[in-house]
């Protein structure tokens, strides 16, 4: 693929984990603030398991992309995330079609697995990569496959953005109380 385009496929990608991110952190002040009645926190409660496919099948449609079309070869915990990940859609697509809101219990354990690793990954990265559990012989967990923004947008900054965000939406269903008194 022409390396133009890889580069603003990136940059595309980056620019949606951004808002992404913009959005989690709005989210999460606007749940802390315990505002009753907020239409915003109100939506995402109740189209939560349509968001929440949505929000896991971009990621692994991405994920897919990049190690089939692109041939970037996972890493070790680019697999563990994925284990957590791709199960998530159709988690939510069978809650979406069943109407079944008890997905959350579901979903919720694979993501927090999902996210643990995905913080370890980004802090190897970013900070430690001496510390990498893989060497540079096979595929390396801090091979700068994608770099965007300066470097803040990689591979592991996109899955952590993704597991955070659905972490956010089941966030908001399980403490976001609608009622205005």
């Amino acid at each position: 693929m022409n390396p133009d385009t890889v580069h603003y496929f990136n940059l595309f990608l980056g620019v949606g984990a951004i808002v992404l991110q913009i959005l989690v952190v709005v989210t999460i002040l606007l749940l802390f603030l315990g505002l009753k009645g907020n239409k915003y926190l109100a939506f995402i409660k109740d189209n939560f398991i349509v968001l929440g496919f949505f929000l896991s099948l971009v990621p692994m449609a991405f994920s897919i992309f990049y190690s089939e079309v692109l041939n970037y070869a996972p890493c070790f915990h680019c697999w563990i995330q994925r284990i957590f990940l791709f199960p998530q859609t159709f988690l939510f697509g069978v809650a979406w079609i069943k109407k079944d809101r008890n997905v959350f219990w579901y979903s919720l354990p694979l993501l927090v697995a999902g996210l643990i690793d995905a913080l370890y990954l980004n802090f190897v990265y970013y900070f430690n990569p001496s510390s990498a559990p893989c060497d540079a012989t096979g595929v390396s967990c801090v091979q700068r496959l994608v770099s965007e923004f300066g470097g803040y947008i990689s591979i592991p900054m996109l899955a952590l953005t993704g597991f955070l965000s659905l972490i956010t939406v089941l966030l908001v269903v399980n403490f976001y109380k609608e009622e205005i008194n």
